[in-house]
């Protein structure tokens, strides 16, 4: 794989320079890379890195940078593919602000930022559904649904902090087939009894 450098650093920076919107944006850009186009790793591995991911403190972005690179080549992947994310977007950045501050009352400016709002919002809502219906699958409907109502209740109700809720949903996943493996063989044998 001795162009891996170069995959991870074209991967990094396509989704530096295109991921409008911060973070959360991001990520759908990044899972087309490592999953659709390079196929580093399966939809179900990059879920569980983007949950993990989101357990840790600082930007998910640069996160899943450093795990892409680290995991195709090490320290020196994680380096590059961290720097190949962020330095263009630094450049870029210094750039933009010079030229927004500078037409700063354009209405050409201010319905270019406008316009990008919807796209990102389109994106985040197919990788929620898309990782919504793995859940479903995984989970059953009575599960996903569930757990869908109490992370909305907790994170809107209660304002818990989200690394607390994606915490408390791993520490449950860890034992969900457990779980439901007593929970089938109670109503097995609930059911076998009624039947004598």
């Amino acid at each position: 794989m001795a162009n891996a450098y170069v995959q991870i650093g074209l991967a990094m920076f396509r989704t530096g320079i295109l991921g409008y919107g911060g973070g959360p944006s991001i990520v759908p850009l990044i899972r087309y890379e490592a999953v659709t186009r390079f196929q580093w790793m399966k939809d179900e591995e990059f879920m569980e890195v983007l949950a993990i991911a989101n357990t840790l403190p600082g930007p998910i972005a640069t996160k899943l940078a450093g795990y892409l690179g680290y995991r195709l080549k090490g320290a020196g992947g994680a380096a590059v593919g961290v720097l190949a994310h962020i330095v263009p977007t630094c450049v870029a950045m210094v750039g933009l602000y010079s030229f927004i501050h500078f037409f700063s009352t354009s209405q050409v400016i201010k319905g270019m930022i406008a316009a990008v709002v919807p796209i990102v919002a389109v994106m985040l809502g197919v990788m929620a559904y898309e990782f919504g219906e793995k859940a479903i699958k995984g989970l059953g409907w009575a599960a996903g649904i569930t757990f869908f109502v109490i992370s909305f209740l907790l994170l809107q109700t209660f304002a818990v902090h989200p690394a607390i809720v994606i915490f408390l949903f791993l520490f449950y996943g860890a034992f969900h087939h457990k779980i439901k493996d007593k929970w089938n063989k109670g109503k097995k044998s609930l059911g076998k009894g009624e039947g004598v």
